[in-house]
């Protein structure tokens, strides 16, 4: 079978990539000639593990090919799926703007039957609107058919997400396009894959009811990881014993500087605006939205009163990207919390592995370093920004050479406490009392 995705960025591609491991012949389509350069190369515009390789296994195979020309992407595919993005407008609603450009393209070049899948996090109503878009802009009338197929990929690990996934959803209207659909994703057949057929609306409401559960969760053990440094609890242990309880579950539940990424904040702020819009207020995402921002500025006081100020003090960070093994800066706790820093008279000092040069484009102001240790050099302090495996198991006698004063301040609870204390550091962490050496 022969399918287009339209859209390169991080979930077209991996999605293209993907499929074609799985054996179909796969069209990747993108607007950006000089990304579609690129990847024909086999040149992979963002950090993802293994996707690289994956890419050039496609293109070696002559299973993946890559084209700015949407004609040949429709014509060639019997499945198209949609992959641009979604981003947030000022009032927090998903702007579909490109999904519907997509349309209107696919609309006029459309010369039989295609089933049209968003793999784009739409809200829920979108399928039908792309429904009239579509027919709206059609030359003549021409069957087709619209799927929801959300994708379930998490940034660093999104490879093993969608050829061991934990659930495929496809919302569709037709028996025709849902036996079409399972039949590109046969191959998970033998993992025995749970698959979830449902309508349009329900598939596109379950990954924004997914991520606003997750986002939840996270904001809601962060609220906890504050009471438990008012109270002299460890949110560590509070969180295994929670998790224990399989109601629960131990996903989700690490205190840190808030959630970031491409997906969390602005999938909240979408369902916050369609709940508004129907008169459905959500009050829960609300609140895990102020709880994520507020829990941002939390960690720019924690620091500030680590260090008994800010104006005129240096800090070393490690990690910029929202969470580790990807690029991905958007939304980065790091970036609100670095802010604050140099906001304050602050001078900051910064590592990240992968992230480091896009960070310096949106942070002109810090300094760019080279590794941990270069990032400590003369800093009043370390702060572990994100658990990156490259801090998670640092030199301490030699940071102690390097850093002013001896100062650990760890926003994703890396380290026992004990042993950085053993090393002769003060530590403060998120959720867990701070301790200091003994005098």
């Amino acid at each position: 079978m022969h399918i287009s995705v339209i859209g390169t960025g991080y979930v077209g591609l991996v999605t293209g990539a993907c499929f074609a491991e799985f054996g179909l012949t796969v069209t990747c389509m993108d607007s950006d000639s000089k990304r579609i350069g690129k990847l024909e190369k086999g040149e992979v515009p963002f950090y993802e593990p293994g996707i690289t390789e994956l890419v050039a296994k496609g293109i070696r195979d002559n299973r993946l090919t890559f084209t700015t020309d949407i004609a040949k992407a429709v014509d060639e595919a019997l499945v198209i799926f949609i992959a641009v993005g979604t981003p947030s407008r000022s009032d927090g609603s998903a702007d579909l703007s490109y999904v519907e450009e997509v349309g209107r393209g696919i609309a006029k070049h459309m010369t039989g039957y295609k089933v049209i899948a968003t793999k784009s996090t739409v809200p829920v109503g979108t399928g039908e609107k792309l429904r009239e878009v579509i027919k709206a802009s059609q030359k003549q009338p021409i069957r087709f058919d619209i799927v929801s197929n959300p994708e379930f990929l998490r940034e660093g690990s999104a490879i093993e997400d969608f050829l061991r996934p934990n659930r495929v959803v496809i919302g569709a209207d037709s028996a025709e396009a849902v036996a079409i659909m399972k039949n590109l994703y046969r191959p998970l057949y033998l993992l025995e894959t749970p698959i979830v057929i449902t309508d349009i609306p329900t598939a596109e409401m379950i990954k924004y009811a997914s991520n606003a559960f997750l986002a939840t969760k996270v904001s809601f053990i962060n609220e906890i990881a504050n009471l438990c440094e008012k109270v002299g609890a460890n949110v560590q242990v509070v969180s295994k014993g929670m998790g224990l309880d399989h109601r629960i579950g131990s996903k989700f539940l690490h205190a840190g500087p808030g959630f970031g990424g491409s997906c969390f904040p602005k999938d909240v702020a979408a369902l916050i605006q369609t709940g508004d819009r129907v008169g459905s207020e959500m009050q829960i995402a609300k609140a895990a939205a102020a709880v994520n921002e507020r829990q941002k500025l939390a960690m720019v006081e924690k620091i500030r009163q680590t260090l008994g100020g800010l104006q005129g003090k240096t800090v070393g960070v490690l990690g910029l990207s929202f969470k580790p093994n990807t690029n991905d800066l958007r939304d980065a706790p790091a970036l609100t919390i670095i802010e604050g820093l140099l906001n304050a008279g602050c001078a900051v000092r910064a590592y990240d592995p992968v992230s480091l040069e896009e960070g310096s484009k949106l942070l002109p102001k810090i300094t760019p370093c080279t590794d941990p240790y270069e990032a400590a050099k003369g800093s009043d302090a370390l702060v572990i920004m994100t658990e990156w495996n490259q801090v998670r198991n640092l030199e301490f006698d030699r940071l102690k050479t390097l850093l002013r004063q001896p100062v650990l301040i760890d926003l994703r609870n890396v380290y026992e406490p004990e042993r950085v204390v053993g090393m002769g550091f003060r530590y403060v962490s998120v959720g867990r009392p701070a301790q200091s050496p003994k005098k």
